[in-house]
């Protein structure tokens, strides 16, 4: 749809995805009628989209405490965290003509009303529903509205030159504290540091012993 000159605003939802992915070409599974699927086009009027993703992770974290009242941390650069399991992610994928982007498809998956039973064996320690963690299964209408406003708001903050009010927020809800120990996977090598937040392209700052290193989502596998 994109490439066929699909406007900005364009949203397609699934109620299950059979194919589901995740960065790095990773499987995301999608229980049919338990969790929220959503891509949104995006067709950038700025050159330099590297926020995006962020925007989308805050639009997406932001709309799940509005609407369920449940308030899950993020864990950089395309994860939503509740309790150190996971609740959601991020997918950005975009098309250039040379140096302009064309588009940019902010895709979300969501875990809202799945049961631990609901989850593969395998996942079941490391995901969560916001209907297990909250108690409640939440409005999905409710949820997707949510979702779609905070969206459109955070990519005209990035539009419009506010990317220092990006970052901000991203570190606000961060699931790492600066000083907290954190790993990244970067091929097969995992590069120790502190966490001392993100840069103003949105990368990932750690400090080690060498000083003070900095990670861009294209570069990570992983972070632990």
């Amino acid at each position: 749809m994109a490439r066929g000159g699909a406007p900005a605003g364009t949203v397609v939802t699934a109620d299950e995805q059979t194919a589901g992915r995740g960065t790095k070409g990773r499987s995301w599974h999608s229980v049919r009628g338990k969790g929220l699927y959503v891509s949104v086009l995006v067709r950038p009027r700025v050159p330099e989209i590297s926020l995006l993703p962020l925007a989308a992770g805050l639009a997406a974290r932001d709309a799940v405490e509005i609407s369920s009242g449940l308030a899950p941390a993020l864990r950089w650069p395309n994860d939503l965290v509740w309790e150190g399991r996971k609740l959601g992610g991020i997918l950005c994928e975009s098309a250039f003509w040379g140096n302009r982007p064309d588009y940019a498809i902010l895709g979300t998956g969501l875990n809202v009303d799945q049961a631990e039973e609901d989850f593969p064996a395998d996942l079941r320690p490391a995901a969560v529903s916001i209907r297990a963690a909250s108690g409640r299964s939440p409005d999905r209408e409710a949820l997707l509205s949510a979702l779609l406003s905070e969206t459109a708001r955070r990519v005209a903050a990035v539009e419009e030159g506010h990317g220092a009010e990006i970052i901000r927020d991203f570190e606000a809800r961060s699931e790492f504290r600066p000083g907290d120990p954190v790993a990244v996977l970067v091929g097969e090598a995992a590069v120790r540091g502190e966490y001392r937040g993100l840069d103003a392209e949105g990368a990932l700052l750690l400090a080690g012993p060498g000083g003070v290193r900095s990670f861009s989502v294209a570069e990570i596998v992983k972070v632990l």
